[in-house]
């Protein structure tokens, strides 16, 4: 845990958040600006603070995040219609917190090339 992280202190409860579900590793949340009608951070409890920084014992946190990225995004009713998955690495990027973190965004039109 940084006690600088936004994500850290939302993960240890000092910061409230919108919490849409939680497990052991990783907790899920409405981001506070959202960019989609669902906007849902997957973020992990433990702190990695970019892609760079995993190793292979994270290869199963990720695939449980993306496990949970589905779920949620079929209780939000947005699994049919579509939705995209995302993870930024460093600000130029676009990542603002540096604290690993998958966005779910959906419920509306996605264009590509994104960005």
């Amino acid at each position: 845990m940084s006690e600088d992280c936004l994500f850290c202190r939302i993960v240890s409860g000092e910061i409230e958040s919108d919490s849409v579900e939680e497990t052991e590793r990783w907790i899920a949340l409405r981001d506070v600006n959202p960019q989609a009608p669902t906007h849902v951070l997957i973020v992990p409890r433990e702190h990695v603070a970019v892609v760079n920084d995993l190793t292979a014992e994270h290869d199963s946190l990720l695939g449980e995040m993306i496990r949970g990225a589905a779920r949620i995004a079929g209780r939000e009713g947005i699994a049919e219609s579509g939705y995209r998955l995302v993870i930024n690495c460093n600000a130029g990027a676009g990542q603002s917190v540096f604290h690993l973190h998958l966005h779910l965004l959906g419920g509306r039109s996605m264009r590509w090339p994104p960005g």
